[in-house]
């Protein structure tokens, strides 16, 4: 019998607001969360973690900390989280204490998952839109990676490393993202690199290593690769990634579904009874 995989559930900038306020003044993101809380519990297999890649808050506010952990009490799967831009760390650290590297700082992470481990790291920046890993941030993830040579890892971040083509992100993601590579490609464990932030689901190759964006269970930022209108959203079907990870030769290996939220037709047989297709 193949062995089961270990199933990581991403999700991403929840941004969450005070009860009763939407995001932009359009977007429910209490209701989407809700919606999207409600898939993962009903969602076989079950997955065997939540990862939350970063602005779980908006504003942020310690009322909207308060609101997120009401909306996430319902969730019947083990979570982790890291900061994106809109969050706060003293905040986060306060509202949701987790085993973060350092007491004080980033909130960086390290969790074991059957044979994983999930490296999560803080690229928040106080006041700021971009991304950045400092440098205790950078020494922890080479010293962390060090650490072992036959586990594979899992990288998560907000901000991503590379350039998506919507100009008013490009600016705005992991501006020292040559130095993240520069860790990356010392340690060949590392098997994906997971981020948010652009609210797109998007696949490229960064340092070696095949690295995605996830889709938000809310709004999506416009596509807008022709530099045509002022920065935008579109109200897109909501999503999750579903990050498999398969034990083999080697590191296994990683395979990444979209998942919708919501309801749809189906699913229907593709055969009948007699066993001929329909």
């Amino acid at each position: 019998m193949t062995p089961k995989p270990v199933l990581i559930a991403q999700i991403s900038d929840l941004h969450i607001k005070l009860p009763g306020q939407l995001a932009y003044g359009r977007v429910d993101t209490a209701v989407a969360l809700e919606r999207c809380v409600a898939a993962l519990n009903k969602f076989r297999p079950r997955p065997d973690i939540v990862v939350i890649s970063g602005d779980l808050a908006d504003t942020p506010t310690v009322g909207e900390y308060e609101y997120l952990k009401r909306l996430l009490g319902p969730l019947k799967l083990p979570f982790v989280s890291i900061p994106g831009n809109h969050d706060s760390r003293e905040m986060m650290r306060d509202a949701l204490p987790q085993t973060y590297a350092s007491s004080t700082g980033p909130l960086n992470q390290r969790v074991e998952v059957n044979g994983l481990d999930l490296v999560l790291l803080d690229s928040s920046v106080h006041g700021k839109p971009h991304g950045e890993l400092d440098v205790p941030t950078l020494q922890w993830l080479d010293a962390t990676l060090a650490s072992s040579d036959g586990r594979p890892a899992l990288l998560f971040l907000h901000h991503p490393p590379f350039m998506a083509g919507i100009w008013h992100m490009d600016r705005q993601n992991l501006l020292n993202a040559a130095e993240l590579a520069a860790v990356v490609r010392r340690h060949r464990r590392v098997q994906l690199i997971a981020t948010g932030h652009v609210h797109r689901a998007t696949l490229t190759m960064f340092a070696g290593v095949p690295t995605t964006i996830c889709p938000a269970p809310n709004h999506a930022v416009d596509l807008d690769l022709a530099q045509l209108r002022q920065p935008s959203f579109k109200v897109e079907p909501a999503a999750f990634h579903l990050h498999s990870w398969f034990r083999g030769e080697g590191f296994g290996n990683v395979v990444t579904h979209q998942v919708p939220v919501g309801n749809f037709d189906g699913p229907h047989p593709f055969f009948g009874p007699d066993g001929k297709l329909l």
